[in-house]
């Protein structure tokens, strides 16, 4: 069974779902000043990884990651603020 990573690069600021060093789905974002915010502007999911829901598991899992590290999100890339808007338990984590 092959297993599904989170990646975080954090000198590119980027979340990476990965399987068998193959991007699925990835997500960037833009550390503000204050060192607590991330603002995610864009996630990307190669066409022929589309459809089998992994930015959901990405966004899900780099949020995750997010509220362990106690901090917070500005979704301005669309797919973030829809997942966000459609799971209440990830609400606290917006600034």
């Amino acid at each position: 069974m092959d297993v599904v990573e989170l990646e975080h690069d954090t000198a590119a600021h980027q979340y990476r779902l990965v399987r068998d060093g193959e991007v699925l789905s990835s997500a960037d974002y833009r550390p503000l000043d204050d060192g607590v915010t991330l603002v995610f502007h864009h996630t990307l999911t190669p066409p022929q990884h589309r459809g089998n829901g992994y930015a959901a598991e990405l966004i899900g899992r780099a949020l995750d990651d997010v509220r362990a590290a106690g901090r917070k999100v500005v979704p301005t890339c669309w797919f973030v603020d829809e997942f966000v808007a459609a799971h209440p338990q990830y609400a606290e984590l917006r600034a």
